[in-house]
């Protein structure tokens, strides 16, 4: 971690897969490896939930054809569904994939390695729009290719990744612990390095974390804030629920 406090984040060297490896070097010095999706690997994913959408609106056209206003009516809001709901509603079921990803072994991640959030998953899917551009995703399809991490437009604002299940080792669910507003407003490297470390809290001892969470002290609320923890352990996985907006 950089003097910032950001987690380093790089492509591993070249190897025999199109599809290179993200390293994540979490506060503690472990390396987290992301192995995001390819075009050609999403391509295919994408043409099977064509598809699909494809093979339910025909069937559908042909049962609501006789009945003429109301049909048509009930048609366009399928193509709305199938268009947009879709694709958000499987992201956030467990697995975060559609069936086109699920059947290529992929699944949608913030770029943290965390699950992916509702906010992410409905950004990612509405810009679509942006990534069709000009025509065929061609602006998505020429981000993906100059990005190493193989984003589109989509992913990159939403702060998404698409990684193949196989190979990518991701974060377990965040400790449980009562939410925790940080000190100070933190920079999105600042977040996503107390949210990294947060995520591995599970295999380090209390003294370990705290001695770790020192470094993040000056995001952290004061012990007696609102009864916080006196350990700087505890109130940085408070603030790391927070960050997830899990502020209940």
């Amino acid at each position: 971690m950089d003097a910032s406090g950001a987690a380093r984040t790089g492509p591993a060297p070249a190897g025999s897969h199109l599809d290179t490896t993200l390293l994540a070097e979490t506060p503690e010095g472990i390396a987290i490896a992301l192995r995001p999706a390819g075009a050609p690997a999403r391509a295919l994913a994408y043409l099977l939930d064509w598809l699909i959408r494809f093979i339910v609106y025909a069937l559908a056209l042909a049962m609501l054809n006789p009945l003429r206003g109301f049909g048509t009516g009930m048609t366009l809001l399928l193509y709305f569904l199938l268009e947009w709901i879709y694709p958000i509603v499987f992201e956030l079921l467990p697995g975060a994939a559609t069936p086109g990803k699920r059947v290529l072994g992929l699944q949608v991640l913030m770029d943290t390695g965390l699950p992916v959030t509702p906010a992410g998953a409905v950004v990612r899917n509405l810009l679509r729009a942006a990534d069709f551009l000009p025509f065929a995703y061609a602006a998505g399809l020429l981000s993906m290719l100059l990005r190493h991490d193989f984003k589109r437009l989509g992913d990159v604002v939403a702060g998404t990744l698409v990684v193949h299940v196989a190979g990518s080792a991701r974060h377990a669910a965040l400790p449980a612990a009562p939410p925790l507003a940080p000190r100070t407003a933190l920079s999105r490297p600042q977040q996503i390095a107390i949210m990294r470390l947060a995520g591995r809290a599970g295999r380090l001892t209390p003294q370990r974390l705290d001695e770790l969470a020192l470094q993040a002290r000056g995001a952290l609320p004061p012990a007696e804030f609102d009864g916080a923890d006196d350990a700087p352990g505890p109130r940085l996985l408070g603030v790391a629920r927070w960050l997830a907006g899990q502020r209940g």
